[in-house]
């Protein structure tokens, strides 16, 4: 572990990264952890008090939704926040509902700017600065939904628009009506399905690519030791590449990886945090955790930049087509826009 308890603000040297014209530190915090998705959520207070802690160490960008606990996520970021919202680059979503076991998506104009003013009130703001469609909404033109995110912009509730885990195609359809400050899709090693198209049009528009899940949901940062002996409510148990034959499998890819890290002097974590924002200046990465320990770990060594070669050797070992099974499992990779690849192979158990 690094002695990342003791910074307070990060180093000058460290290269900041442009969203919607506004420069951020290339690591911010995904602040989904809190209150959804994974077990072993902290309380109220601790949850603020890491969000606080964030603040301090130098996180200057969280991301928030308003399906992480269904209103629960935002209302703690609000209180976290609370006469230091200026000091942070906020980001939330919309678009996705949940009612009991069944999912969907909504993002028809008046559900958009119904779901915004829930967010402002939860949030304890006047504004957001960048407001994304959670997913995409396949009954709704994509130039219907940016055109009501684009009048909320000129009202001043929100600063820029945002899409994730959509196509190159409908980044390209969207941009038409507005431009898009960014595009949020899970990528790390393991996860590189952007590589495909979305990246370089990210690039080619001046999108920022904001990448979730950059630790791979914690298997590259050591954080899964059994996917089974995870607690109930935790998502993970339920995804391909955590399953029987392909975890076992996989986990051996992670554990060369981590000794990759351990030779460069790294953790697997920021190893993994390196190898993306090495993609490209426009990338930047938003970690999730709840655990202290780990918001420290993630910014200590976010000025190490990873030297070709180690690049090359983590591209070679985990990629798409070393990597047992999906990221999502069939009915849930159905509701995604992402382009993706055909080559995942599944293990028998």
């Amino acid at each position: 572990m690094s002695d990342a308890a003791s910074l307070s603000i990060p180093p000058l040297s460290i290269p900041r990264r442009v969203i919607n014209g506004r420069l951020t530190n290339p690591v911010g915090l995904g602040c989904m952890s809190l209150s959804w998705a994974y077990a072993r959520r902290p309380s109220d207070e601790d949850g603020v008090a890491l969000l606080q802690r964030a603040v301090d160490l130098g996180y200057d960008h969280f991301d928030t939704a308003r399906l992480y606990g269904q209103g629960h996520n935002e209302t703690l970021v609000g209180e976290a926040l609370k006469g230091r919202r200026d000091k942070v680059f906020l980001a939330s979503k919309m678009g996705i509902s949940l009612s009991g076991e069944r999912r969907g998506v909504d993002c028809k104009p008046e559900t958009i700017r119904e779901q915004l003013e829930v967010s402002l009130r939860l949030l304890q703001t006047d504004h957001i600065d960048l407001y994304y469609m959670h997913r995409r909404d396949f009954t709704v033109p994509i130039e219907d939904s940016v055109g009501a995110m684009a009048d909320l912009i000129k009202e001043g509730k929100i600063g820029a628009i945002g899409l994730s885990e959509m196509s190159a195609d409908t980044l390209r359809r969207a941009a038409a009506v507005h431009p898009i400050a960014a595009m949020q899709t899970e990528y790390s090693p393991w996860s590189r399905q952007a590589d495909i198209a979305v990246i370089d049009a990210c690039r080619e528009l001046g999108t920022t690519f904001v990448a979730f899940s950059p630790v791979g949901r914690g298997a590259l940062a050591n954080g899964v030791a059994d996917p089974a002996g995870l607690d109930e409510g935790d998502l993970r148990p339920g995804m391909p590449r955590f399953k029987g034959a392909n975890w076992r499998h996989n986990r051996a890819l992670i554990d060369q990886f981590a000794a990759l890290a351990k030779a460069a002097g790294v953790t697997p974590a920021q190893l993994s945090l390196a190898w993306v924002l090495a993609r490209g200046d426009h990338v930047v990465a938003i970690p999730g955790t709840a655990n202290v320990a780990h918001l420290e770990e993630n910014i200590a060594r976010w000025d190490w930049a990873i030297p070709a070669d180690l690049a090359a050797q983590v591209d070679a070992l985990i990629n798409h087509e070393t990597v047992a099974g999906h990221r999502y499992a069939r009915a849930m990779q159905a509701t995604i826009d992402t382009e993706d690849f055909d080559t995942f192979f599944e293990l028998a158990d």
